[in-house]
Parts: C-alpha cells; structure tokens; sequence
C-alpha cells in the first residue's frame, strides 16, 4: 500500500505512471480470482462489502440459461446490506427461515421457490454474529432445480475456511479486505463465468469493465491483493490453531452457571464465538471486556456504534431478552494463548457481578 500511495498515476491512463496504478490493481484482480476459483475479468472492485451487496442483488440478472430474475429471497440472518434488498422493489423481496441452530431452512426455501418466477436468492457462507457455516452447495442445487441465481456473501468466510465460487455453485460472491486484515473500505464482488445483466450501481467511466464506475483505490486495491495471499498462505495452519485457541475460550465461557455459545452444535467459523449469560446485558459486557482492554460487539459490527438486540438470535427463534445480552468476540491470526486467558479473566470478573444480583 505505501508503494501504491507514492504512485502518482491514474490506472486508466496509458502512460507508464498510469501503467503502473493498473499494474498493481491487476496483481490485486488475479489474487483473489485465484483465491475464489474465479477469472480476474469476473472481479470487479468496490468501496465496501455493502457496495458489493448492493451491486449484485439487482434485478434483471441472468445465467446462461436462467433469468433474468424477477424477485430477491434473502435468508432471515443476512446483513443488512443485503436485509436492504439492493434495487429490488420492497414488494418483490420475501425472507427465508432459519433454524434454532442458525442455519438456513432448506425445506421453506424450496417451498418458497416451487411455482415461483425466476428468483435471484442470497446466503451468506457464514454467519457473521455466530458464525454458523450455511449450505451453500445445496441451496445452489436447489435454486438453480428452480432457474434461478444463487448470491453468496463469502465475506465472513474469506481466509477462515475454503472458498470456491465454483465448488459451492454461487453465481455471485461478495467480499471485502478488512475482513482479512486488508484496508477497510474496498470490497469486491465475483460474478461466475456466462452471468449477463449485472447493471452497475455507479455510472460514468468505463472503469472495473464497465460494472462500477469510478477512478480505482490503487493503494487499497493494491492492500486487497496482499492480504488475500497472505491469509490464503496462512489458512491451513491458522485455522487449526484458531479453532484450539476457541475451544479453550469456550471452556471458560461454560464456567459460568447457565452461560451459553450459541449455534456450537453446527459446523462455524474457527474464530467467532457469540455467547450469553442469565441477567447478562450486552452494553455491560461490552464496558467490562473494554475496561480489561478487550474489545467485543453486541451484534453486527455495522449499526453505527448501536448496542441493540440481535436480528440474527431474533430469526433463530430466541426470547429478546436474551438476544439483548449476547455478545461476540471473535479470534484472529495475532490471538495468543495469554489473550484467551486475559478474556476469560474479564469473563470471570462479569460472572462475579452477575452473582451478586
């Protein structure tokens, strides 16, 4: 990224400087092609996952022998980027169940779909609160049985596990650097080989082939780029560790009378824990963690700084006053032992407080 900032080139002009800034945005383009199982021409880059959403569920897309999709179907838990519906009308979008343990309701989408027009559907990989791994490979089967296209936000999955557009069926898939410790603010969505009718959000120069309008971010491109081939590097041992570190980590979290890890009996994510405690409120969790110099959330990452009730434990079926009091913490390739017992010793701290209630 410091080598990009000191390039004074456009990458859409012709001359060496220009070159150059397109150079290093291309590096970027190939990297998480091949990270993904994609082309690089199918790569197009945004400002933010939530860009990236927003540019794929659009209305009038088409397969080589599907579409063009009339209506959005989005599971319960999904982001709010993609809870949003992007440009379908309100009335076109409708909401898939999930079960308790998180995880997309196979038989209600396929319900949902029998008899339907073409229907653009959108799953994330993983959640991003519980981490619960979705059935991407057999909602895809599903949804193309029913001639329709199959968007998957893979930006939680990214680096924590294998993920191939073509191996699970996705039609789209929608990512962003920070997730992977890349710069915040640059996003990407990968189209599959044939898919026709992506109409950009942006319009202008021809930029990103013409799908997204806009003078290219070289230097958080080029940050992209990095971060994808570091974290692809790391995966295989990173993953094993993380998940060792988490088991711990939960461990602790049990210790507490009545503690909770909600979705723990469905494959997750090796680095994301969202748990409760009876009479645990999340905004005190998140003053005691911080106050021990431990960051958690309370819910999605992406509500302006609220503290608010989750969504996602409100789709799975949980009481509000207990979807109030979960909080996530989440692992990641600097996690060290000395950090699991650090939290824990925070966690004990706000179980002795609760028990004097």
């Amino acid at each position: 990224m410091l080598a990009a900032w000191e390039l004074i080139g456009n990458p859409s002009s012709v001359h060496a400087e220009g070159r150059e800034a397109r150079r290093l945005v291309e590096d970027a383009r190939a990297a998480l092609a091949a990270a993904v199982g994609a082309l690089p021409r199918n790569v197009v880059f945004t400002s933010a996952g939530t860009e990236a959403n927003g540019l794929a569920l659009s209305p009038g897309l088409r397969g080589p022998s599907r579409g063009p999709v009339a209506r959005l179907l989005v599971s319960a838990i999904e982001h709010a980027s993609v809870l949003a519906g992007g440009r379908f009308p309100a009335d076109k979008v409708g909401h898939i169940r999930v079960t308790r343990t998180g995880v997309v309701d196979l038989d209600h989408l396929n319900a949902l779909l029998k008899d339907g027009p073409p229907t653009l559907v959108s799953i994330m990989a993983a959640n991003n609160e519980t981490g619960a791994l979705q059935p991407i490979a057999e909602a895809a089967r599903i949804v193309h049985d029913a001639g329709g296209l199959l968007h998957v936000d893979a930006i939680q999955a990214l680096g924590k596990i294998a993920f191939n557009i073509n191996a699970v069926g996705a039609d789209l898939a929608t990512f962003s650097a920070h997730k992977i410790g890349g710069p915040k603010g640059v996003g990407a969505l990968v189209v599959a080989e044939g898919l026709a009718g992506l109409e950009p959000v942006l319009r202008g120069g021809g930029q990103e082939l013409n799908r997204r309008a806009g003078t290219e971010n070289v230097a958080g491109i080029a940050g992209f780029g990095a971060a994808v081939k570091a974290a692809l590097q790391a995966l295989p041992e990173d993953g094993e560790r993380i998940v060792t570190l988490r088991k711990c980590l939960e461990n602790g979290i049990f210790a507490i009378a009545g503690a909770a890890v909600f979705s723990d009996d469905v494959g997750r994510l090796p680095n994301t824990v969202l748990f409760t405690a009876p009479g645990l409120k999340a905004e005190t969790a998140v003053i005691g963690f911080d106050l021990e110099g431990i960051a958690v959330s309370s819910g999605s990452a992406c509500s302006s700084g609220k503290v608010q009730p989750s969504h996602v434990l409100s789709a799975m079926g949980f009481d509000p006053a207990i979807a109030q009091g979960a909080v996530r913490l989440s692992l990641g390739w600097s996690t060290e032992p000395d950090d699991i017992n650090r939290a824990l010793e925070a966690w004990r701290k706000l179980g002795n407080t609760l028990l004097r209630r």
